[in-house]
């Protein structure tokens, strides 16, 4: 029994490209497929398209969570459902960021199957915009928590288990990830698309954005209204150099400054009721990066936009967080959110509708 990729009863999250409604491309981390059905198997045929690591996908099915390899190119069978005849339930997601997208191109269920309805999307909504770790990479390599990173060719990264999904689910809300390994705020600095090194300036506002993949393509904001915004660059804008570090006066760090702020003044103007929390996380990093948000967020003067550091900021980790350091991060975060809505109801209008 073939189903409709476009089908009403399927439950699509996340920034995706749905330009052919009945074949839905997924770019960001933690961009996910969730459907109930009742019989014995589901099946999804997906098409990689491959830049680096090896790819991989997961699910959670029917509470469990399964991992999926990617062939390198072309058409990957996953067997997301092998039971007995009962009712499951599926929330298939992107484990990586634009080291790969993938395209949905086919989902059967199993003869005389029943597609069932999903539970309503949660009202509250947040978005965020960061690097690796807001991606979750390398969050699985558990047993190197609080160390550098192991060697590793992807097997690792799990969006699942980064502080801003876990995030999610602590506070009941919907997530879009805009996160992506190794990118800065400027173009020319950090480490994503080598050697041309694309900022997120270049990035935030749009669905592809990975051009060695696709032609970059520009996102419709009034698609999803974010709540709440987690802003957490400034830790990959060390490379090529770290200019913040030697002088926060410098020119270049006044550049950066001038930069940020320019950014998070077109994210208040796209999300005029947002919160809008400005950001980095306990990966190691020089202080004077979060000292020189401060300044930007005492400049900006609006009552909804907050600086907010974890209790290990910038100290917690030479390597990736871990997923179990990114519960703590979640912990800390949703707490902090959960304080700001006491006092400034960020989710009362929305949840009294």
């Amino acid at each position: 029994m073939k189903v409709a990729l476009d089908n009403q009863k399927l439950q699509y999250s996340g920034r995706i490209d749905d330009s052919d409604p009945k074949r839905p491309q997924f770019i960001f981390p933690a961009t996910s497929l969730g459907f109930r059905f009742f019989g014995r198997t589901a099946t999804l045929k997906v098409q990689n398209k491959r830049v680096y690591w090896k790819n991989y996908v997961g699910a959670i099915v029917d509470g469990e969570q399964k991992t999926f390899e990617l062939k390198d190119e072309g058409m990957t069978e996953l067997l997301l459902v092998d039971g007995e005849e009962r009712e499951h339930e599926v929330l298939f997601f992107k484990r990586m960021d634009s080291c790969h997208e993938l395209i949905l191109e086919e989902l059967t269920l199993s003869e005389g199957s029943q597609l069932l309805e999903m539970p309503q999307k949660p009202k509250r909504k947040i978005e965020v915009y960061g690097d690796s770790v807001s991606a979750g990479e390398v969050s699985e390599a558990e047993e190197y928590r609080g160390q550098v990173d192991p060697e590793h060719n992807g097997e690792y990264s799990n969006s699942w288990y980064s502080y801003g999904w876990i995030t999610a689910r602590k506070l009941n809300a919907q997530i879009h990830d805009i996160a992506q390994g190794g990118i800065a705020l400027l173009d020319g600095t950090g480490w994503f698309c080598d050697p041309e090194f694309l900022g997120m300036e270049s990035v935030w506002d749009k669905v592809h954005y990975n051009p060695e993949i696709s032609p970059m393509t520009t996102w419709d904001f009034s698609r999803y209204t974010p709540d709440v915004v987690i802003v957490a660059i400034g830790q990959n804008d060390n490379h090529p150099e770290d200019y913040m570090k030697e002088d926060m006066e410098c020119e270049k760090a006044i550049r950066w400054r001038t930069h940020y702020k320019r950014w998070i003044e077109s994210i208040r103007k796209t999300y005029p009721k947002a919160v809008i929390l400005l950001t980095t996380t306990i990966l190691c990093h020089d202080k004077n990066w979060d000292r020189s948000i401060e300044r930007i967020c005492e400049e900006l003067k609006d009552d909804k936009i907050f600086h907010f550091l974890y209790s290990k900021n910038g100290c917690g980790t030479p390597g990736h967080i871990r997923g179990s350091e990114a519960e703590e991060m979640a912990q800390e975060l949703s707490q902090y959110i959960e304080n700001l809505d006491q006092k400034i109801s960020i989710w009362k209008e929305k949840e009294t509708q």
